[in-house]
């Protein structure tokens, strides 16, 4: 290899030598400085042949690329290359420096040949290459003679890293019964080695053991199938061991290998088999109906989904009778009695199950029926029963009253069993509390214990047991009603105290009254009644009973020209008789009164009794009615109330308003500012004749101080204004002085006359606003400012005239 990276070296000097420089520049690798061209042209000397122009110069640096061999294992450090410029001229005058990646450390130079060597082994796989920079400079003056340059030492790979699996081991499945060359998985190896240089890092897969089950790739690591219907009832479990080997399989190559355990998943080939085609069965017949009597199963040698059994009873003999479901968990088949079992009237059944599987795989239905069947045989043992009564329920009448020991029913139990064991009857306790009732143990005959009362209770619900005397522990039970039937006890009664009237204008053999009857003895349903006239009351030649045969009868007249003012109350007795045995039979009494009525015979005058009563009307009724009546009344007179007090809370109410409301006028006003306190009317007008001007509030004075003259030219305004105010006096509704309204306006023409500011100067200066005084205290404060401002007038006035 040493000699290798020589030879390199040499070639790529002499290919150096031969180019010409100046078609192109130096590298970075092989680029000289300026200074270092100076002095190469310098000893070249001028131009060659008399040509003008510039001369080839020489490369600097004479090395490219070195390579150092990885893991190297001699005793004295690895010769790596030479460095050398063109200026050294042999005689040492050149130091040689180097710097970079490993400078010192794993790298050294000679300073004086330039000779490099690799201090310590290298490993490619740790660090591929290294940069260094070179530095040639003079040996006295330390003068760089060439510019610090790079340059790499490439490590050269050898073959010293196997190929590893990273990812293992691995595990993989694959259905079973696949074809040939069905995809299982992949495997990769990597190895460290560099992939560029030699074969070092070319991988190559083989099988070392699970043949020839599976096959393997030997460039892409993918594994298959090799062998056709792997079964998983045979074998499930795979282990294969796989290698991977560089330098291309070669001998001397590395290898690693891994495992891959593969899995065949389970398919549904195989169908569900009993394990014996009979099965033997036996079940008391004393088992509850829908209780499981008997288990069978069917194996299947797959697993999970493609192993579900279901279970079916083919119809037949006996099928009828039971029931067949599958157990989730274990996949058995759970027989279920659907009805109940009697050992006397059927010992055994026969019956076929089918078992087939839930999910079937249509790949494999020419493999033939996925199902299989097994005869059931079900025998029934005979079980020890309790007697069994021949009626579910039974029910007896009895009349009330009826003498003690009287039978009124039997009830009848037997042992179907073979023993055919005698029974014994007894009534239980908790049913019959007070007695009421015997039994005959043997014959199973019921008899009364005392007198029944129907009023008193009407229906007894007791309770037999029948009990084997061979067993005394088997028993069974039976519920017996008895109707207590009602005898003819009460005699039948009118249904109400019947009161009726007769019109004095009634006609002969008119129905005036219809009337009814009741028993309380039962039923009323099938009750019938008849009336009659008493035998007393035959030769009665005022009233009649008529039966009109449906319970009901009728008082019917037998003249007329009935008379209040002779006789105004009359009695008709009547005879009811019942149908009940044995017969009862009561006299009730009618009243009838006289009473005057219309000619259509509606009720026109009677007392006040025979106005409500014909219309049946009782005597709750009236007072009920009569108590509505007054509540009415005190709810009207309540209203009424109401009303008035309420009216009379809104005229106190309103009253109140108005003197709260009182407004008050004694307060002073503030003068021509204050706009609230007083009607600002008053003046827009100074000069204004306030005639006949009367407060309601405070009586006038009498005396009168002068008036201003009315400087107005308008006499139809003075006296509408004029006349306007003494309206305002003479009116009771109009408001206070205080708030009087004038009519006075602004402009030409108006009593006020302008307002203008422009002609404020006009205005007199020499007006007398001693009038202001006699208007009272609320204008003093406005009388003052006008007497102030005259006075003050007049002095000017004084003043100028003097001057």
């Amino acid at each position: 290899m040493l000699t290798r990276n020589c030879l390199l070296l040499f070639l790529w000097i002499l290919v150096d030598e031969g180019s010409v420089s100046s078609l192109h520049p130096p590298s970075p690798l092989l680029g000289r400085s300026r200074t270092g061209r100076e002095h190469a042209k310098s000893l070249v000397g001028p131009m060659r042949n008399g040509a003008a122009g510039f001369q080839r110069v020489k490369r600097g640096w004479v090395w490219n690329q070195f390579f150092v061999l990885e893991e190297y294992m001699g005793s004295d450090p690895q010769y790596v290359g030479k460095l050398h410029t063109d200026l050294d001229g042999g005689d040492n005058g050149v130091k040689y420096t180097l710097s970079g990646d490993g400078a010192g450390s794993i790298f050294t130079i000679d300073q004086t040949t330039g000779d490099i060597h690799a201090l310590r082994s290298l490993d490619r796989e740790e660090k591929p290459y290294y940069t260094l920079r070179a530095q040639a400079v003079d040996i006295d003056t330390n003068r760089p003679l060439e510019p610090e340059s790079e340059f790499v030492i490439k490590v050269q790979d050898i073959n010293d890293n196997e190929p590893k699996f990273l990812e293992g081991p691995y595990t993989a499945s694959v259905p079973e019964m696949s074809p040939v060359g069905t995809y299982v998985t992949q495997v990769t190896a990597t190895d460290a080695d560099d992939p560029t240089y030699g074969n070092s890092a070319r991988v190559v897969y083989s099988i070392i053991h699970g043949q020839p089950y599976f096959s393997v790739d030997p460039k892409t690591g993918v594994i298959k199938t090799a062998l056709p219907n792997m079964d998983r009832e045979v074998k499930e479990q795979y282990q294969v061991l796989i290698q991977a080997k560089d330098m291309g399989g070669q001998l001397g190559g590395l290898a690693g290998t891994t495992t891959i355990n593969i899995t065949l998943s389970d398919v549904n080939d195989n169908p569900p088999r009993f394990s014996k085609s009979f099965f033997h069965l036996r079940v008391p017949e004393s088992s509850a109906v829908g209780s499981a009597v008997g288990r069978i199963k069917a194996h299947d040698l797959d697993t999970g989904r493609n192993a579900e059994v279901e279970y079916t009873i083919v119809p037949g003999d006996g099928g009828a009778m039971f029931d067949i479901t599958t157990n989730e968990h274990n996949q058995e088949g759970i027989i279920i009695l659907k009805r109940p079992l009697d050992y006397e009237s059927k010992k055994a059944y026969t019956f076929k199950v089918d078992a087939s599987n839930a999910h079937l795989d249509p790949r494999f239905q020419s493999f033939g029926a996925f199902k299989d069947t097994a005869t059931v045989k079900i025998n029934v043992l005979d079980v020890d029963e309790p007697p069994v009564f021949n009626k579910p329920s039974y029910m007896m009448d009895v009349y009330e009253d009826t003498p003690a020991g009287t039978i009124i029913g039997a009830v009848t139990a037997q042992d179907l069993d073979a023993s055919s064991s005698p029974v014994r009857y007894s009534i239980d306790w908790k049913s019959d509390l007070d007695s009421y009732f015997d039994i005959d143990p043997v014959e199973g005959t019921i008899s009364t214990n005392e007198l029944l009362d129907r009023e008193s209770i009407a229906q007894h619900n007791i309770s037999i047991v029948a009990t084997k005397l061979n067993s005394p522990v088997l028993n069974s039970r039976v519920a017996v009603t008895v109707h207590v039937l009602d005898i003819n006890e009460f005699p039948p009664e009118l249904a109400s105290p019947f009161e009726t009237f007769v019109c004095e204008n009634s006609k002969a053999g008119q129905v005036i009254q219809t009337f009814s009857a009741k028993d309380q003895d039962v039923p009323a349903a099938g009750q019938q009644f008849s009336f009659k006239s008493s035998k007393e009351d035959l030769k009665n030649k005022n009233f009649t009973i008529r039966d009109f045969g449906n319970n009901t009868a009728g008082i019917v007249t037998k003249r007329n020209g009935f008379r209040r003012r002779l006789q105004e109350i009359y009695f008709l007795p009547v005879v009811i008789d019942d149908n009940g045995y044995p017969p009862k039979s009561s006299t009730g009494t009618l009243t009838i009164r006289v009473c005057g009525c219309e000619s259509d015979g509606s009720l026109l005058t009677c007392s006040a009794e025979a106005i409500f009563l014909p219309v049946g009307l009782s005597t709750g009724a009236l007072i009920a009615i009569l108590l509505c009546i007054i509540i009415l009344l005190v709810i009207v007179v309540l209203y009424v109330g109401l009303r008035r007090q309420k009216k009379k809370e809104t005229l106190m109410s309103s009253k109140e308003d108005i003197r709260d409301n009182v407004i008050h006028y004694d307060d002073e006003g503030g003068g021509e500012e204050d706009t609230h306190a007083f009607d600002m009317g008053t003046l827009r007008n100074p000069k204004v004749v306030k005639e006949n001007l009367f407060r309601r509030d405070v009586k006038p004075e009498l005396k009168r101080g002068p008036r201003p003259p009315v400087s107005q030219d308008s006499a139809d305004i003075r006296d509408f204004i004029n006349q306007r105010l003494r309206e305002h006096d003479v009116d009771n509704s109009a408001p206070p002085y205080d708030s009087l309204a004038t009519y006075a306006y602004e402009g030409d023409g108006s009593v006020a006359e302008s307002l203008s500011s422009i002609e404020s100067l006009a205005v007199d200066l020499e007006e007398d606003y001693d009038y202001l005084n006699d208007w009272g205290p609320r204008f003093k404060t406005l009388a003052g400012i006008f007497g102030e401002q005259s006075e003050t007038q007049s002095d000017s006035t004084t003043t100028e005239n003097t001057h």
